[in-house]
């Protein structure tokens, strides 16, 4: 489970990240990431600038489309949160970013492995991942 402050969960933050963001595509998987420093113009008023720009959010959008049943799509949001839950501990990400990753159906047929080292790739795209 990712921690309270590493999740992306006001509409106005997923709204800035939809908008503003830039995408980063993978094989099963893709990433809708937006750096906090080169938004400076769209900071909520009531924040703290250096606070809100040092922040790291993710969240995990599984829809529909991957699988009708509910339970593969809870088991796909798992082991992407498992994986990125690591890089967290271990503090491979930079902070400063919010990140959606957004699964596709192709994502069913992979074990964690595989999807955890997609993820890394996609970090790696976006230069998010620093080793």
């Amino acid at each position: 489970m990712l921690q309270t402050d590493n999740r992306l969960t006001k509409v106005r933050d997923f709204n800035l990240v939809m908008k503003h963001g830039r995408w980063a595509n993978g094989l099963f998987c893709d990433l809708k990431y937006l750096e906090l420093a080169k938004n400076t113009n769209y900071f909520p008023k009531r924040e703290a600038p250096d606070k809100f720009k040092n922040q790291l959010k993710l969240a995990i959008t599984v829809g529909l489309k991957v699988s009708k049943s509910a339970v593969k799509r809870n088991r796909v949001k798992r082991q992407i949160r498992e994986a990125l839950r690591l890089l967290i501990r271990r503090g491979h990400l930079k902070s400063g970013h919010y990140l959606l990753f957004v699964a596709r159906p192709l994502i069913l047929e992979k074990n964690y492995a595989e999807i955890s080292e997609e993820i890394r790739l996609l970090l790696f795209k976006s230069c998010i991942l620093q080793k």
